[in-house]
Formats: C-alpha cells, structure tokens, sequence
C-alpha cells in the first residue's frame, strides 16, 4: 500500500486494494474540560467533521487512530451530544469506517451509530498495514506488516532562536525499531508513521526536546530510534532529523499537561 499525508491537512491518504482515509486524536470533549478551566474556545467536532467528509469522495473508508472522546474517566455531555451525530455524518460519507480504541475511549460504543466498527487497542490491520493508537502493546499480526501507523503523542517540533523565544508547529514523524531492543516480537515493522493530532485545539508534543517524554511502551522501552526520526511540517517540508533539531527544555514553554 502507499501511504502519504495530504499536505497541510493531520491526515494521511493510504492507497491499495482500498483507498482509505487515516487521522487520530480527535478528542471530542477537550473544549469542555477547557471551558471548566475558563477557557473558552469553540468545539472543534463540526470543523474535523467537515474536513473528513469533504475528503470522502474518492474513497472507500476511514480509519480513525483512537482517542475519539476525550474525558476518562467518563463522559461529558458535549461527548454524548456531538460524537453520534459526527459518526452518523461520517457513515454517510465513507460507508466503511474504522475506529482503534485508545486510552481516552472508555464507553465508546455507547455513543456510536450502527455500522462502526471498533477495533481493540491492540491494532488491526488492512494488507501491508498495522493501525494502533500506541498507548499498549499491538498484537504480533500488527507488529508483522511492513508499516505501523499511530498516533497517541500529538508530535510536534518546537523551534527556538538565540532571544529563547520559541514556536511549536505540528509534524509527521517516520521512524524505526532499533531491532537490538526488541525482546517482545518475533518480527517488526519496517517503518512507523506518528500522525499529527486532528484536533487543532490540542496543540502538540515537542520530539525534539532533548530529553523527550514521549508517551506509550515503545518509548518507554527505547524500542523506536527517535534520533534518526525523520521530521516534516504539516506542508510537507522535511526538516531533518530530531537528532539534529535538539532544543534544551525550559521552564518557560507552555507544555500539554502530560508533558510538564
């Protein structure tokens, strides 16, 4: 299959015997949690859903990476509210669409129209390709296919210039398994995709920090070598790799809470 992101939109285009559409986090339910805090913002759902849907035509279904709500544990009202309708647009449009449970996904099924279909957050797989969110461990099937999509860690890359005034734009990043780490798998992927996050309001997680605190098993067991992860902004612009793109982490920047 060939996979490639539609430039300037957190979405990728995967092509074989289907043509799919793949974006993840879209955490319906964030700007509630904001408002709570005083923030106010508009919901994004009708924004993501309009952005799906006009990139339906052409396709034959949708894979979506997870983390669909965005309250755990539970479920706000705004969750209830938007995520039936979202799924009933979605439906209409792609006839076929795929959900990989995430960590934020408790009780999703509740909220879903018929005809969904939810995948457990080990990952499933379309030909030559695996679909997680990347919070767990995937299934050895997911590990065995050629590329590995996920998402989970909304990656970003942060700029910083001599006044130590910095900028976060969102990324794609590719990567690969450092195959001497590997104790759990009997094959790997050659390649892994991170996808940047659907959800504007989220903003992003830096890569390039030097000491990054990435999210999720590969990470934590220094499975994948984000040094020689390839970076490229939303425009498609390749930027190097994180290993040449370090920034010293600073008190200063304004972090998503589970990187502070």
């Amino acid at each position: 299959m060939e996979i490639s992101p539609i430039p300037n939109r957190p979405v990728l285009e995967i092509s074989g015997r289907k043509k799919l559409i793949c974006a993840g986090d879209l955490h319906i339910g964030l700007e509630n949690e904001m408002r709570a805090n005083g923030v106010h913002v508009p919901s994004q759902t009708f924004r993501m859903e309009k952005e799906l849907v006009s990139l339906a035509e052409g396709h034959d279904g949708l894979v979506l990476l997870g983390d669909i709500k965005h309250r755990v544990p539970g479920s706000s009202k705004q969750e209830y509210v938007e995520i039936p309708r979202f799924f009933t647009e979605l439906k209409k449009a792609y006839g076929e669409v795929h959900i990989v449970r995430g960590n934020h996904d408790t009780n999703i099924e509740a909220m879903l129209p018929e005809g969904i279909e939810v995948h457990p957050a080990t990952g499933f797989v379309i030909e030559d390709v695996g679909f997680v969110h990347g919070h767990t461990w995937p299934s050895a099937e997911v590990m065995s296919k050629r590329v590995l999509v996920m998402a989970h860690n909304h990656p970003a890359v942060i700029f910083e210039d001599n006044m130590h005034t910095n900028q976060i734009e969102r990324c794609w990043v590719r990567c690969r398994f450092r195959e001497s780490a590997n104790q759990k798998y009997l094959e790997l992927p050659e390649e892994v995709i991170i996808v940047p996050a659907l959800n504007r309001n989220l903003g992003g997680s830096p890569i390039n920090f030097e000491e990054p605190r990435l999210l999720g098993p590969f990470f934590s067991q220094d499975l994948i070598d984000l040094n020689e992860a390839r970076v490229y902004l939303m425009d498609g612009v390749f930027l190097g790799n994180v290993g040449s793109l370090k920034v010293k982490r600073r008190r200063h920047f304004k972090l998503r809470p589970d990187e502070q």
